[in-house]
């Protein structure tokens, strides 16, 4: 069985992600998203909110596609969280040049910790090269409209969460 990892915040979900994950099922038996959680970061989202929003989108792609899907936290590195799970590749989005610069990096110091994991790139669909969670949330936070940034279930509850603010 092929397992692919992806790491990422996922605050909120986006339709970038979306995207990876569609094309991480297309690579692998099993998808496993791996949401980091680090104690700098204020999230809107909790962890478990976000694996929610994330096996509500994601699972029927997933098994559609006939592939496994599982979500998990994390706190460590990306590697350890891939051992965890028995992934043999990490899966990376990348939008533009800038992702690609840092992305490599990240994956010459994972291939060095993690000879055995790899780290495949998969470019981004035109329609969503300019969608990030930061500005998803900058948006939703200054009583914008994000709707055809995110999927309908997450637009939902960004909506609830902003409401309350």
């Amino acid at each position: 069985m092929r397992t692919a990892l992806y790491t990422g915040s996922f605050d909120p979900l986006t339709n970038g992600h979306l995207d990876v994950i569609r094309r991480a099922c297309a690579l692998a038996d099993k998808v496993v998203v791996a949401i980091g959680v680090h104690s700098s970061k204020a999230p809107v989202f909790s962890p478990e909110e976000r694996a929610e929003m994330i096996r509500e989108v994601c699972g029927p792609i997933a098994a559609g596609q006939g592939v496994s899907l599982d979500v998990t936290t994390f706190g460590d590195l990306s590697v350890a969280a891939a051992r965890r799970v028995g992934a043999t590749t990490i899966v990376r989005g990348l939008r533009d040049g800038t992702d690609l610069d840092y992305e490599m990096q990240m994956a010459a110091m994972n291939e060095t910790m993690a000879p055995e994991i790899r780290t495949i790139f998969v470019p981004a669909s035109p329609e969503v090269r300019p969608i990030t969670a930061t500005l998803v949330r900058q948006i939703a936070a200054m009583g914008g409209d994000y709707e055809a940034f995110v999927p309908q279930p997450v637009a939902t509850r960004l909506a609830a969460k902003f409401a309350k603010s």
